[in-house]
């Protein structure tokens, strides 16, 4: 999740309506995006929604302890053996930059949070987690750094280190990364001046590179409905889902999904899995705003869960009982 570089101390201090990039609903209203994140359950990755005996948002700003956030978003999961890992973004109002947290779950339903366990001198959001040959690696978004990074987990889940800058040059927005036909794709969002409309395809035979840009590429141009990736890709019933974010008329509006029916090094093509979004603005107090993130994992034959998030508006971000300075 992208954030203009203003300190919100600032904010705080001259009572400034200033805008976190795709969290104020227009210049006009001083109305903040507040995230949180939610689970849902359903019969397939695209058909997941509120679900009896769960109570969302599972994980808000307040469950982070060691720093203090403004909101959390963007949430990837990994399983292993007995025990859910859920990375996400925590937007630490000190540092005015997104930062990586961490939690733990044994049902993916109840969680504990653990603390941050990556941060750098840039933004970080997106934290896209994936194991591969029995070795954690994540691709969290750095687009402040102009690049995509690849962090390898050094003693999982607390410790990382990038080990390999993939691709540079340009902004890159919420990285997803897909291991498919023998070789890695890698999508990315990369309009330079934030209106989510352009999505990149690259492709390599090694996770480490080199990295080529599909000559297809940008497989979406001008399109804010359908450029930005929204979470994992996933296979479901040997067909390829992607999810997108619609950012019309406003970032963090909905969710969209769409079958990859093509995917070689010279042709890509694909096509929606529905005729409107499959996730939006809900009824409950925490999505009533919209929903721009999904992350699908099966857990038998006939059910997924998904980590989402979602945003209320609010008039003012910073929680009560913090001091002013």
């Amino acid at each position: 999740m992208q954030v203009v570089k203003w300190h919100l101390k600032r904010m705080i201090r001259d009572g400034l309506p200033h805008s976190l990039s795709g969290k104020l609903l227009g210049p006009e209203d001083a109305v903040y995006h507040l995230w949180s994140i939610g689970l849902y359950k359903g019969s397939s990755p695209c058909t997941v929604g509120p679900t009896r005996g769960i109570q969302n948002p599972i994980l808000t700003r307040d469950c982070v302890s060691d720093v203090r956030a403004l909101f959390v978003a963007d949430p990837f999961m990994v399983r292993r053996r007995d025990t859910w890992y859920m990375f996400f973004e925590v937007y630490n109002y000190d540092a005015a930059k997104g930062e990586i947290g961490l939690a733990t779950s044994k049902d993916a339903v109840t969680w504990k949070y653990e603390k941050i366990v990556l941060r750098e001198p840039f933004h970080l959001s997106y934290p896209y987690v994936f194991e591969w040959n029995g070795r954690y690696y994540m691709i969290p978004e750095t687009h402040q750094a102009q690049s995509v990074r690849l962090y390898e987990s050094r003693q999982f889940p607390t410790e990382w280190a990038c080990t390999d800058v993939l691709i540079s040059g340009q902004r890159f927005s919420d990285n997803s990364l897909l291991r498919y036909g023998d070789l890695w794709w890698l999508f990315s969002e990369t309009s330079p001046d934030l209106k989510h409309d352009t999505l990149r395809l690259y492709f390599s035979m090694d996770l480490q590179g080199p990295w080529n840009e599909h000559p297809a590429s940008p497989v979406v141009r001008d399109d804010p409905h359908v450029a930005r990736p929204a979470g994992r890709v996933v296979l479901w019933q040997n067909r390829l889902i992607r999810f997108a974010q619609d950012c019309f008329p406003m970032y963090g509006t909905r969710i969209r999904a769409f079958e990859i029916l093509e995917l070689t090094t010279r042709t890509y093509r694909e096509s929606p899995m529905a005729k409107g979004s499959i996730l939006g603005p809900g009824l409950r107090t925490w999505n009533l705003g919209g929903m721009h993130h999904i992350d699908a994992h099966p857990v038998d034959t006939s059910q997924w869960i998904a980590l989402v998030d979602g945003w209320q508006p609010v008039w003012w971000l910073v929680p009560e009982g913090w001091h002013r300075s």
